[in-house]
């Protein structure tokens, strides 16, 4: 439903409109005729659940492994999504709309996924972590937590499915770290660490470990010019 109409912004106006229907959502969900839905305001209680099966675990072992087997399915999803036809028309559009359009790609058709696919990813999460906390409710997701996510996926790295994991891992610990240095002005210093990070790594952690093992392997084959590769610039040059 917001797909479509979309297709019609780019660039800053198209994160501006994602970004409006965030904030207009929870006020949405709180209109009185779906109450019976979503709860309204009082939001909506949920029960962990057992584990199935009758297996010897506690509730949060079986919540924490069917979470994590779920992470390892979309994972495995959006890698092979990338790397298959989808992914690179995705890609081609991202990068240089033009020209994925004189190639033959169905920009509407691709963007359109692109937001179906995101919505799916989002909504998997959303679920999973209402039964975390066993509450929802239509304020449980602020704008708040837009920007945050919004700054896992910077200092993560932007377009890279590890840079995810990275992002995640900035945006869970780097707060307590900073709650223990100051307790005083906590958000300063994690502004610090934001800062710090978005200088020494502009592209993003994923990126910078992509350029240290690219480093790395360059070291190990002394950048030297592979045999077969040698040879047929000598043939060349004969």
């Amino acid at each position: 439903m917001f797909g479509l109409p979309a297709l019609r912004l780019r660039g800053h106006y198209l994160a501006l409109a994602t970004f409006a229907l965030a904030v207009a959502m929870p006020q949405i969900l709180k209109y009185k005729h779906i109450e019976q839905w979503t709860g309204g305001v009082q939001g909506i209680v949920i029960i962990k659940p057992d584990p199935p099966f009758g297996l010897k675990i506690t509730p949060d072992q079986w919540l924490y492994l069917f979470t994590l087997a779920i992470l390892i399915v979309l994972f495995v999803v959006g890698w092979n999504l990338l790397r298959g036809r989808v992914g690179r028309a995705i890609v081609a559009i991202r990068d240089h709309p033009i020209a994925a359009d004189a190639m033959g790609v169905n920009s509407a058709l691709f963007k359109t996924l692109t937001f179906g696919v995101s919505a799916l990813y989002t909504g998997v999460a959303g679920a999973l972590g209402a039964i975390v906390v066993q509450f929802v409710a239509p304020d449980s997701f602020t704008a708040g937590l837009s920007i945050n996510f919004l700054v896992g996926i910077v200092v993560g790295g932007v377009a890279s499915i590890s840079g995810a994991l990275y992002g995640a891992l900035f945006i869970q610990f780097v707060p307590n770290f900073a709650d223990q240095i100051s307790k005083a002005a906590p958000w300063a210093i994690y502004g610090v660490f934001l800062l710090v990070f978005v200088y020494a790594m502009p592209t993003g952690v994923a990126g910078f470990v992509r350029m240290v093992f690219g480093k790395l392997a360059g070291q190990r084959t002394g950048g030297t010019i592979p045999r077969n590769q040698e040879q047929s610039s000598r043939r060349r040059g004969a």
